[in-house]
């Protein structure tokens, strides 16, 4: 069974740092591409970025290019989101998912529970 486990959010003030993680299982891991998604209070679940099984290709939504940064920690097992100058709109449960580096729900095939990211203005 596939498991993903996210944990690194929490509250914070707009232009701070958060960095979260997403564990996997080895299998996992090593087979497929990840990423990350996000959903704010009424709002439909949206792309972040994701990044590729190799970890040489990555992709952002324009609204966190240059902020937020995917990586992946091979010893651990864990994808990684660094997030940078979050502003108060970055609020949203972060979600985790494997399978693909594309852009909507349905390329995904593995979910974790998600993670709060609150950001206070």
């Amino acid at each position: 069974q596939v498991q993903l486990v996210e944990s690194g959010g929490g509250l914070v003030q707009a232009g701070d740092s958060l960095r979260l993680s997403c564990a996997a299982s080895a299998r996992t891991f090593r087979d497929h591409p990840m990423g990350w998604f996000r959903q704010g209070p009424g709002k439909e679940r949206e792309f972040v970025a994701a990044i590729s099984d190799s970890g040489a290709y990555t992709r952002y939504v324009d609204s966190v290019k240059g902020r937020f940064t995917i990586s992946r920690d091979k010893a651990k097992n864990t994808v990684l989101l660094q997030m940078n100058s979050l502003k108060p709109e970055d609020t949203a449960v972060y979600y985790c998912a494997a399978g693909s580096v594309g852009t909507t729900t349905q390329e995904y095939s593995y979910w974790g529970q998600g993670t709060q990211v609150t950001v206070s203005p």
